[in-house]
């Protein structure tokens, strides 16, 4: 009896250690905030191979997060009105969240800021 009672109490020792695990990897995710006065628009290719648009950032504004693939993320943004197009890029890695932000400078530009 008390064996049984010993094994009751490790197996339940053992699952209490198990739920106490690090929280699994996320993967890394990224943001749009426009600080200019005109809206803007972004392309997100990742070095996974994936492009994701992301159109119409109103000013002073900020998009929601969106994952993207660990490894470069190369960024073009365009603003409405203006013929000139900015790029910037990041490493992107796993659990970490970057803000990609069209600064109100002049000429524009696109920084990664990363939290």
């Amino acid at each position: 009896m008390r064996r049984i009672i010993f094994l009751i109490l490790g197996v339940a020792f053992a699952l209490a250690l198990s739920g106490c695990a690090a929280d699994p990897e996320v993967g890394p995710r990224f943001r749009v905030r426009n600080d200019r006065a005109t809206d803007a628009d972004l392309q997100v290719k990742t070095s996974g191979g994936s492009t994701i648009n992301i159109n119409n950032v109103t000013p002073n504004t900020t998009s929601e997060y969106q994952e993207v693939a660990t490894g470069r993320v190369d960024i073009t943004a365009t603003m409405k009105g203006e013929t000139v197009s900015f790029t910037a890029n990041f490493i992107a890695a796993v659990n970490s969240n970057y803000t990609v932000v069209v600064a109100n400078t002049t000429p524009a530009s696109v920084n990664i800021v990363s939290p």
